[in-house]
This record gives structure tokens, C-alpha cells and sequence, in this order.
């Protein structure tokens, strides 16, 4: 009996680590995203499909998914892990420039799809709080899905990436007051309505302001303690309490847990340690995001769309095409182009995780009936299935439209000559002017721009330019990086010379990379990432400045000279120290845990 038990505690997870272990890698062979694989997964072994033998069968519990409940906790971890890396990546100067549209564009989508989806529930005989409960559930969209399909596709930092981000995070906020409003409903009655709002909205504000106060104040010391210690599994552990506290924080006071993760990711990304720690936690992000797909996997109720395939599939298109419909002219109004509001209204046309809660909720309440409900679950997980799949085509379709738009001139493809050369990333004017001074020493150099036009301006100029993308590993080849004298990133996106800087790195450990930094501190993180020589534009805009002082008050130009140099020096050092220990130029990083 205590084996029996004991088996029964580790099941889900052993299932999971099959499907995780065979499923997804086979999906990966056959170049299909193992989104599709873990769902499919979910859909075989849960109660809809080969779990219903367990009533005929008890003894076949063990190796299939009977009650959807018992992994339903785990597969929030999933979301849980994928919110705290999307803060991770953000910062707060990044989110505040997106207060418009998260303030703005995320509460009109939520309210006019709301309004739409409950107006037709109602043409069709459903009740009003019903019919509130159904436009709610589905107008939200889904982070899990949405986020790495944008990811995958190359979208999430353009302009879709941007406009969705906005909308999920909006809607992830709104989780809260949307449950209190079904609960609401579900009591019969606004008897003491603002007292009733206030007990609920008041402790989401504490807890708000304590994943913040507590961020503040406790997260650096923390990993700083922890990092000192040069334990991988210590280090691991802090990451692993941080997801877990501010989420637990979250869920006590009725706010999702996906949210305090989210602010515990948004505070460590103003720390040192933030690299190291989208390291370590990857992994688990990956493994919890696969058990999320394999409980969506597990709502699917196919049989109710083999006997009724006109309401399910009718209900399916329905609904999406009311949430395109009216997103289209609101992203538009709030600056969106039109290509970008369409294809941002797509991927969010779909419905997300939490209509299984809100459902739930109104289940329990007796708004709405057991059949409804399951159908409307039925429909949300089917257009979440299709999210990978339209995001993949709006990706295609962006990159086509992008390829149309370059000039001739932008055209030609890099060198495929054995010439040792220096690569210049970004060709803007800091770039022209490193550009003239190989020039001058007789270096051989290419330059490279995502701007198309900045690159045919080059060209005609006669420069060797070149169109492309230089966070990804196959342009880098292509621009002849395994035989480049030096790397030099002169892009002023900090997160964009990040990426670059890390991928050259790992393409030649041994070449001479110099990257332009935006401060002292943004030069610390590039020398954690293994740059040769970081050029922080604060010190050497005060150098200049010094310079030009001391010698038009007559301090002789050697002596000017003299000291700058030395107190260049001495910055230097001081950043590598700071960032990483002091290594022979071109050397590889090591790692913080050995």
C-alpha cells in the first residue's frame, strides 16, 4: 500500500518526463514545434482521450491522466517561469515607456472584446451573467502561447512584440478584478459592492508594493551573498525561492502568481546577476512551459467536436474573428501601422490560460451550466493549439514584407572570400567614423546594419556595407566571422549589443570584440559577456571634455595626454574587475560557477 502511494504521488511527473523525453524530441526531428507534441500528448493521456479506460481499468491510472486537477498546479509553474524571464529582460525605464499602451490599448481590448464576445452570448439565449462570464473568459489572450511563439518568429521585439506584451501584461494585471467581479455575480447581489472591492483590491496593492519594497531592498545582498559562495546549486536555489516567494505573495492577496514572478523578474533585471540568472533558470522555464501545453492538452474534449462540429468550430471562428475585428482599429488609433495592428490582433485573437479559471469560477458559482462549459474551455484550448501555427505564418509574412522593402542596393550578400577583415555591427555614425579610421590604417573591414536604408546609403557611397541581422549565428558566418580580425558592436541598444556580443563570443572565443557601452554600468555587463575592450560613451565623453580643458588652460599637450590615457586605464580596469576577472585579451570568459 505505501509503494502503491508513493508511486501515486510521483505519477504526473513521471508521465511528464516521458512525454518531455520521447514527444518533444520527436516533434523537434520532424522540425514541428514540440509545442504541438506536448498538447497532442495531453490530449491522448488525458480524461478526454485514453484516460477514460480508467474506469473500465483502474490499474491503468498509473500510466495515464485521469483528473486534470492533479497536474492543473504544476502547469501554473509553467506561466509562473515565463513571466519572471519576461521581466528579467525588461527593466523599468522599458516598461515605463510602455505605460501608454499597457494603460491605454490593454484596457479598451479587454473591455470592447469583452462587450462583443457577452452581446453575441446574449443573441443567443445565454443569460447576462453568463454571458459576461463567457466574454471575459475568452477576450483574454494567453502569455504562454503568444510570448515564445513572437519569440520564435522573430517578432517579439519589433513593433507586434511590443504592442502584444502590452495587451498580456494588461491582462495579467486585470486576472484579479476580473475573478472578483464572476465571484460577484455568482453571490446574487452589490450588497456593500465598494466595501467588498476595497477588501479585495487593497491586499493586491500591498502585496504589489511589497514584492517591490522587498525587491529593493533584499535581492541584490541575496545573490550577492549566494554568488559568493561560487555553488551553482545555491545559486539555483535563490532563483528558485525568488519565483517562488513573490509568486506565493501574489496568489495570497488575489492576484496571480504569474504577476508577483513577473516583478520579481522586473527588479533582478537592475542587477548584476542578471544574466546568470536567465542561465540557470532556463531549464526549468522549458521543462514547466511543457507540462502547461500538456495540461491545455488535457481540456480537449474532441469528442464534443466530432458531435457537434458546427457549434464548436462556428463558436472557434467566432469568437477570434470578433476579437481581431475589434483590436484592429484600436492598435491602429493607438500608433500602430497597419501591418503591425493586424498582425498583432491576430496573435492575440486567441484565447489564454486564464479562461479555464474564470470558467472554473463561474462553474462553481452556478452561472453557467456544466455543457457551456465545457464547451467554451473546448474552444479556448483549440485556438490556443493554433497559436503556434499563426504566429510562425505572421512571421513568414513580416519577413517577406521586410525583404520587399530593401533596396537594391542593400541586396548584395556579404563577401564569401577567405579576406581576414574587422566587422562593424551597426553602421550609424559611430560606426562611419571607426569605418574611416580603418580606412586610414589600410584594415579591410565590412560593416553590417538591420537598417536597410542606412546600408544602401553606404553602398552608394561606396562603402562595403551590408543588410542583415547580426544576433543571428548564420549572418555572422556568412560575414566571415571564423576568420575577422576583430569584432567591433557599435549598436546602442543595450539589450541588442548584448545578444551580439554573446553570440560572437561563442562563434570565436578567441577574436578581439570591442563593443560600445551606454554607461559604466552597461560596460560591466559586457565584460561579464567576454568583450575584449568595453567603450563606456559617459567616461569618454568626461575624458574629452577633460582633455579639451586642460589644454586651452595651457597644460602641455604630452602631460594631457599622459593622464588621460592613465585614467582610461585605471576605468578599465576598474569595470573588468567589476564585471569579471582580469583575462589575456580575446580569452573566453569563464564561467561564475565552477
Amino acid at each position: 500500500m505505501q509503494a502503491h502511494e508513493e508511486f501515486s504521488v510521483y505519477r504526473e511527473a513521471l508521465l511528464f518526463l516521458v512525454t518531455a523525453g520521447i514527444v518533444a524530441p520527436l516533434f523537434m526531428r520532424l522540425k514541428i514545434s514540440p509545442v504541438l507534441g506536448y498538447v497532442l500528448a495531453g490530449a491522448a493521456l488525458g480524461p478526454y482521450g485514453l484516460g477514460k479506460l480508467v474506469f473500465a481499468a483502474p490499474w491503468l491510472k498509473g500510466v495515464l491522466l485521469s483528473d486534470i486537477a492533479e497536474i492543473r498546479v504544476l502547469a501554473e509553474f509553467g506561466v509562473v517561469m515565463l513571466m519572471f524571464t519576461i521581466g528579467l529582460e525588461l527593466s523599468f525605464e522599458r516598461l515605463k515607456s510602455l505605460r501608454r499602451l499597457v494603460f491605454g490599448l490593454g484596457p479598451a481590448q479587454l473591455l470592447v472584446s469583452t462587450a462583443l464576445i457577452a452581446g453575441a452570448a446574449l443573441l443567443i439565449g445565454e443569460t447576462p451573467a453568463a454571458a459576461i462570464v463567457y466574454g471575459a473568459a475568452l477576450s483574454l489572450s494567453s502569455t504562454a502561447m503568444v510570448v515564445p511563439a513572437l519569440a520564435e518568429a522573430k517578432l517579439q521585439r519589433g513593433p507586434v512584440g511590443r504592442y502584444a506584451f502590452a495587451v498580456l501584461l494588461f491582462q495579467d494585471l486585470a486576472v484579479a478584478p476580473l475573478l472578483f467581479m464572476v465571484s460577484m455575480l455568482s453571490s446574487g447581489g452589490s450588497h456593500n459592492f465598494a466595501w467588498r472591492l476595497a477588501l479585495t483590491v487593497a491586499p493586491a496593492a500591498f502585496a504589489v508594493g511589497a514584492v517591490i519594497l522587498i525587491g529593493r531592498l533584499g535581492l541584490r545582498p541575496l545573490f550577492r551573498s549566494v554568488a559568493l559562495t561560487r555553488s551553482p546549486e545555491f545559486f539555483m536555489a535563490a532563483c528558485l525561492l525568488v519565483v517562488l516567494g513573490a509568486g506565493l505573495i501574489a496568489s495570497a492577496s488575489g492576484l496571480s502568481m504569474a504577476l508577483g514572478a513577473f516583478l520579481a523578474g522586473l527588479l533582478l533585471a537592475e542587477t548584476e546577476f542578471r544574466r546568470e540568472i536567465e542561465v540557470t533558470i532556463e531549464p526549468f522555464k522549458g521543462l514547466a512551459l511543457g507540462l502547461f501545453f500538456v495540461s491545455v492538452g488535457a481540456e480537449l474534449d474532441f469528442s464534443l467536436a466530432v458531435a457537434r462540429p458546427g457549434l464548436v468550430f462556428g463558436a472557434l471562428a467566432g469568437f477570434i474573428a470578433l476579437k481581431v475585428v475589434s483590436f484592429y482599429p484600436l492598435a491602429r488609433r493607438f500608433g500602430a501601422s497597419r501591418p503591425a495592428a493586424r498582425d498583432v490582433a491576430l496573435a492575440l485573437g486567441p484565447g489564454g490560460e486564464f479562461a479555464f479559471v474564470l470558467v472554473g469560477v463561474g462553474l462553481a458559482g452556478g452561472l453557467i451550466d456544466a455543457d457551456a462549459g465545457r464547451l467554451v474551455m473546448l474552444v479556448a484550448a483549440l485556438s490556443m493549439v493554433s497559436i503556434p501555427f499563426l504566429v510562425r505564418a505572421l512571421g513568414v509574412f513580416a519577413a517577406r514584407r521586410r525583404a520587399q522593402n530593401v533596396p537594391a542596393e542593400a541586396r548584395v550578400a556579404p563577401p564569401g572570400d577567405s579576406e581576414s577583415r574587422a566587422i562593424l555591427v551597426g553602421y550609424g555614425r559611430v560606426g562611419q567614423l571607426i569605418g574611416d579610421m580603418l580606412e586610414v590604417h589600410g584594415i579591410p573591414y565590412l560593416a553590417v546594419d538591420s537598417d536597410a536604408n542606412v546600408v544602401a546609403a553606404a553602398r552608394r557611397d561606396g562603402k562595403p556595407a551590408y543588410f542583415g541581422d547580426a544576433s543571428r549565428s548564420e549572418f555572422l558566418l556568412n560575414c566571415g566571422i571564423e576568420r575577422a580580425r576583430a569584432v567591433v558592436v557599435t549598436t546602442d541598444a543595450t539589450e541588442s549589443a548584448e545578444r551580439i556580443v554573446t553570440l560572437a563570443r561563442e562563434l570565436r572565443p578567441d577574436v578581439t570584440l570591442v563593443a560600445r557601452a551606454r554607461d559604466a554600468e552597461h560596460a560591466r555587463a559586457l565584460y561579464r559577456l567576454g568583450v575584449t575592450d568595453a567603450v563606456p560613451e559617459t567616461i569618454e565623453a568626461s575624458l574629452q571634455l577633460s582633455e579639451a580643458v586642460l589644454v586651452d588652460i595651457g597644460v602641455p599637450m604630452g602631460l594631457v595626454i599622459a593622464s588621460i590615457h592613465e585614467k582610461r586605464d585605471e576605468f578599465r580596469k576598474m569595470l573588468v574587475a567589476a564585471g569579471a576577472p582580469e583575462r589575456p585579451r580575446g580569452a573566453r570568459r569563464k564561467p561564475l560557477f565552477r
